[in-house]
């Protein structure tokens, strides 16, 4: 367990390290669906199209960024609805270290903060750490969609997940 995680917002200045650790991903993992890279001005565009109610967190270790989170539109009408997707991502050399957690705890409180509603985690089928991690924090199962991805000539299932922060609606009621 790494005791010296500082988790943070981030700023521009963290977008490369953010996207080296997304990209790796891309690469090496069935946990991101794509086979294309992220650029530098897709990650810029990115980082700017999230606000106040949608952010952006980094890991960092000993001034190292070594994790990344965020909560990002899902669908447009969701959003609106109040419910935000999750993004996890964890630099490789830093896995079980409890850094995937503190950012997941993070972005709870953030989500609450900002009276989202529900919070979704859209998982391959087969990245099944990810999938317990969240099952931790009380995301459960609510949908599966069969074979609906393909990287590295394998067909993979989608899997939905769902934290309803259901105490939003009783607190605005007080």
């Amino acid at each position: 367990m790494t005791h010296n995680i500082i988790v943070r917002s981030a700023n521009t200045s963290d977008l490369e390290d953010i996207n080296a650790i997304f990209n790796y991903y891309v690469a090496n993992s069935t946990c991101v669906w794509t086979t294309n890279s992220c650029t530098e001005a897709e990650r810029k565009s990115w980082y700017e199209e999230h606000g106040g109610t949608m952010p952006i967190l980094v890991a960092e270790s000993n001034g190292r960024i070594v994790g990344w989170g965020a909560l990002s539109s899902f669908r447009t009408a969701y959003t609106i609805a109040g419910t935000l997707e999750d993004s996890v991502y964890v630099h490789h050399d830093f896995h079980r270290q409890g850094i995937g957690g503190r950012l997941i705890t993070e972005l709870i409180d953030a989500a609450r903060r900002n009276r989202v509603r529900s919070i979704l985690a859209h998982i391959s089928g087969d990245q099944e750490p990810s999938i317990s991690l969240h099952k931790k924090f009380g995301f459960r199962e609510v949908g599966r969609f069969r074979e609906v991805g393909l990287k590295f000539n394998r067909r993979l299932d989608a899997i939905f997940l769902q934290l309803l922060l259901t105490n939003m609606d009783q607190e605005a009621d007080k």
